[in-house]
């Protein structure tokens, strides 16, 4: 028996397993925070997937404290019914479910929350929320201080009367009471400033509070135990912070770290693809040896591998999977089941774009953030399918049509990928630093689970060469992706193979947003046009990815999503 399978508690509540679904904002509420029908889709495929705790995303407790537009609304009783909508639909499939409480702090604006934002201290936040703005906070006074700790309460039993099974006490990422932790910025000189047992008191107080009045609701408290900034919290200071709100009654820690000052970027907070896997685990496994509650830990734990590890060598009693189970809502089922998993890049497309105004989304996964769409697939049954071009577009639209399908993938390079092997050769993927090791796991994976359900693979043949391979099969999907205008295509080969894109001098241009649109669109086009003529006139034709026209590996993987669910062709460009 896999021990992430195994069930354990968090306080009064059982938890079918040892797999956590952690908050992350996802715009799928409406504009005033109301729960929607796109937002319970969204949890409902992750516990139709096997997780055993959901956390709904961060929730403010009071108004002043919202950090996003579309966040799921706790600060006012009329956001009641929805929550228990939506925890009704988590425990009918069988998970428990949380909601985190979080306070921006000065981590937010006034046309956000439509309040004068407070934090412990007045001096300068610089705030990103689909635009850039610098704001000072109004100082908590002693009063203030009181009344949001009261809003906490206030929350949490909004949280219970909606049948929340537990609550998250948000202490981390540089919001509200991570706020108070870090002495850059708590500059207080009385019992909530200065020493670290004054900073640490007002979490501590929330906690208190909230268990006080609540003895029966299981409370989690997430905590940023290192802030990686000169005046953040050190992790000495962090692991005795954890030890506190042990002792003052949570009934497990969830050990993160990171803050949006982090250095040498705020992307720490959920570390990119060129971090190492279980990033934070040293730093949960240490607060596990000091304290006698359940520790959830948090970064890069994707790996099945590496998650069953984490809690068999006793290093955590759960693990919190963000980006892997919007890459893959099915990983909970089908690490259970041995079945290959849909590996998530460690990009940070889903949090990048949400911070500048989109719903969550995500580059491997094309159904992310858009659940209702896909509520009712329709995939074909019983067709010979032959798919030309085994790049990431290829590869996901046979491993979502196998199942009831014969398929067969074409590709004439002695190896699967396609362009994204090139992508992983560049400096930048997206906005985060390339890391080849991250494509090679998901190009794999997305293989074998081809080869798990049938797939078959023709690798190092051209199809335009021997068109009468493809006669035997009802459907022909061109997947064959962009190809370099102007015969640039060895040069752009030469300078990724070679690793001169990475040269600091060539790599700062190709980082540059220009250089780039026009390197990787401008200068490709699909390559449909040419492979039409393969087909039979009697032959179904479907076009994915890049070979209806250049564009991103998002944008490509998400058509291959819609032609092998819906039936959607992409349009093609000439």
């Amino acid at each position: 028996m896999n021990i992430l399978f195994t069930p354990a508690r968090i306080g009064p509540v059982e938890i079918k397993n040892r797999i956590v679904m952690p908050p992350m904002t996802t715009r799928t509420a409406d504009d005033e925070g109301f729960v929607t029908e796109d937002c319970i889709a969204y949890y409902l495929a992750r516990v139709h997937g096997g997780t055993g705790l959901i956390t709904v995303e961060m929730a403010a407790p009071e108004k002043a404290g919202r950090h996003r537009r579309r966040e799921v609304g706790i600060y006012d009783d009329r956001f009641t019914p929805g929550l228990r909508r939506l925890v009704d639909v988590i425990h009918r499939g069988g998970a428990k479910a949380s909601i985190q409480l979080g306070h921006a702090g000065g981590h937010t604006r006034i046309d956000i929350c439509g309040e004068t934002p407070i934090a412990p201290s007045a001096i300068a936040h610089p705030v990103y929320e689909t635009t850039f703005e610098t704001i000072v906070p109004q100082r908590m006074t002693l009063a203030r201080i009181q009344e949001t700790i009261a809003a906490f309460v206030t929350a949490a039993r909004r949280a219970q009367a909606a049948g929340f099974d537990c609550v998250e006490i948000h202490a981390a990422h540089g919001y509200l009471i991570s706020q108070f932790h870090a002495p850059f910025e708590n500059r207080r000189t009385d019992e909530y400033g200065a020493s670290l047992e004054n900073r640490a008191r007002f979490g501590l107080d929330v906690l208190r509070a909230v268990k006080s009045a609540l003895p029966d609701l299981a409370v989690v408290y997430r905590l940023s135990v290192e802030d990686f900034f000169p005046g953040g919290l050190p992790f000495s200071e962090g692991r005795q912070i954890a030890i506190w709100a042990a002792a003052a009654g949570a009934d497990a820690l969830h050990i993160s770290a990171g803050h949006y000052r982090s250095r040498p970027s705020a992307q720490v907070v959920l570390p990119p693809m060129t971090y190492p896997d279980a990033t934070f685990l040293d730093y949960a496994a240490d607060v596990k040896r000091r304290v006698g509650v359940p520790i959830i830990a948090v970064g890069r734990l994707g790996d099945p591998a590496t998650a069953e590890r984490a809690v068999s060598q006793g290093k955590a009693d759960f693990i919190a999977l963000g980006r892997t189970l919007i890459a893959d809502p099915q990983w909970a089922e089908k690490v259970r089941r041995g079945e290959p998993i849909r590996r998530c890049l460690s990009c940070n497309t889903c949090i990048n774009e949400m911070r500048g105004g989109a719903r969550i989304g995500c580059v491997v996964n094309g159904a992310a953030g858009r659940e209702t769409i896909f509520v009712a697939p329709q995939p074909p049954r019983g067709e010979r399918i032959a798919v030309i071009g085994a790049g990431p577009a290829g590869l996901t639209y046979a491993s979502l049509v196998a199942e009831g399908n014969s398929v067969t993938v074409f590709e004439k390079k002695p190896q699967a990928g396609g362009a994204l092997r090139s992508a992983a050769k560049a400096p930048l993927f997206q906005e985060v630093e390339a890391d080849q090791r991250s494509f090679a796991r998901y190009i794999a994976d997305l293989v074998a689970a081809c080869e798990a359900h049938g797939v078959k693979f023709r690798l190092e043949t051209d199809a335009t060469v021997s068109p009468g391979s493809l006669m035997p099969f009802d459907c022909i999907v061109i997947a064959t992706g962009a190809e370099y205008r102007f015969g640039l295509a060895p040069f752009a080969n030469w300078l990724l193979d070679t690793g001169l894109a990475r040269a600091p001098g060539i790599a700062h241009l190709f980082k540059s947003s220009a250089v780039r649109d026009w390197f990787y669109f401008k200068a490709r086009r699909g390559t449909a046009p040419r492979f039409r003529h393969l087909a039979r006139p009697d032959q179904r034709v479907i076009v994915i990815g890049d070979a209806a026209g250049a564009g991103k590996s998002k944008e490509a993987i998400a058509s291959a999503f819609e032609a092998a669910l819906l039936g959607r062709e992409a349009e093609v460009s000439l």
